[in-house]
């Protein structure tokens, strides 16, 4: 007795439709498309059952469902292959890519290194710190007593104003404009004598951003207080300071200026590092480039921390980490420094760690 017509023609539209559902970027690998062709073409597989009904059909409609059977195994068929030669491309083309000979030497890992910044301020501190001084350190955060009014720096004093500082919003406290409030802490800290630095800390200003300015730089700042403490030692100091930092030929010059925490003050030149003194563009055929600002501590400085003026005296001086750097390592924009550009980072190789 012959198969029912009816109930093959329900068998074998399920298994076309499940066939013309397959979308073939669905199936993204070999292994799946093997279970695929088995499902559909192997020994038992759905399609190759239905051809084996249709020996179970009349001679009429094996005749006429027979090439509709015949034509989706083939369609299916083709589909699969194609689909297969598409994975092996890809599978050989990753391979390709990714091949490794392991015959090679292997890369050397990459190591880190200290950011020039870093590296002038841990020069300076080396420095100093061979000339007796300790390190200090104060918080970014400061309060007003602390940045400004300690430090002799009156309420009416144009560096209080909102263009100079960050204050923080809805509290009593500001970004340190510099690093001076390190001298009152440690004064507040520790009686005298005492010889401390602060080296290369964050300070904060309302300055726009250029090839010479950041809003955001580094200072390293330091203080000497002592009995009999003069000028004449600030003057030695810095040039001992400053011979051993740009080399044993640099000359310093003092000019006067104005400082509300230091009284005398000074501005600091160096001879240019770039012509030895001769003039030069740079340093605007003066032979000089201005350094930083020094002076001898103010009387009312010692006040606010409770420390007699008649009894101690200091000096105390601070200069920009970026400024020293761009001088000493020629660089010609300050923002180089934040960008993170391995480009120029890699320039400091001799001094990886």
């Amino acid at each position: 007795m012959g198969m029912d017509t009816s109930e093959w023609l329900r068998s074998f539209e399920a298994t076309r439709a499940a066939a013309d559902g397959w979308n073939p970027c669905e199936t993204e690998t070999l292994e799946a498309l093997g279970r695929l062709r088995l499902d559909f073409l192997g020994r038992g597989g759905r399609l190759t059952e239905s051809l084996k009904g249709l020996k179970g059909l009349s001679l009429d409609d094996r005749r006429k469902l027979g090439p509709r059977a015949q034509s989706l195994k083939a369609s299916l068929a083709e589909r699969i292959q194609r689909r297969k030669s598409e994975l092996e491309s890809s599978l050989d083309l990753s391979l390709e890519k990714d091949r490794v000979d392991v015959t090679l030497p292997a890369l050397p890992p990459g190591r880190g290194r200290l950011h020039p910044l870093t590296l002038m301020a841990l020069e300076m501190t080396d420095i100093l710190r061979r000339m007796g001084f300790s390190v200090a350190d104060g918080p970014l955060v400061e309060d007003d007593w602390h940045n400004f009014g300690a430090l002799n720096i009156p309420e009416h004093h144009p560096a209080r104003d909102m263009q100079d500082t960050f204050y923080l919003k809805d509290l009593p406290f500001l970004l340190r404009t510099h690093t001076s409030p390190v001298q009152i802490r440690a004064m507040e800290r520790a009686r005298p004598p005492l010889r401390v630095i602060c080296p290369g800390g964050r300070v904060f200003r309302h300055d726009q951003v250029d090839a010479t300015h950041s809003a955001v730089f580094h200072q390293v700042e330091c203080l000497a207080v002592d009995r009999g403490i003069t000028f004449a030692d600030l003057k030695g100091t810095l040039d001992v300071f400053m011979k051993s930092l740009l080399g044993p030929s640099t000359k310093t010059r003092f000019r006067p200026s104005y400082f509300q925490f230091t009284e005398p003050s000074a501005e600091v030149d160096v001879s240019c590092l770039l012509c030895g003194g001769k003039g030069c563009p740079v340093c605007k055929l003066s032979g000089w480039l201005e350094m930083l600002g020094a002076g001898v501590v103010n009387p009312a400085v010692f006040k606010a921390v409770g420390l007699d003026p008649e009894e101690w005296s200091g000096f105390a001086f601070g200069l920009g980490v970026e400024r020293l750097a761009i001088m000493k390592y020629r660089i010609p924009d300050i923002r180089l420094f934040y960008e993170n550009d391995l480009r120029f980072l890699r320039q400091f190789d001799e001094n990886i760690v």
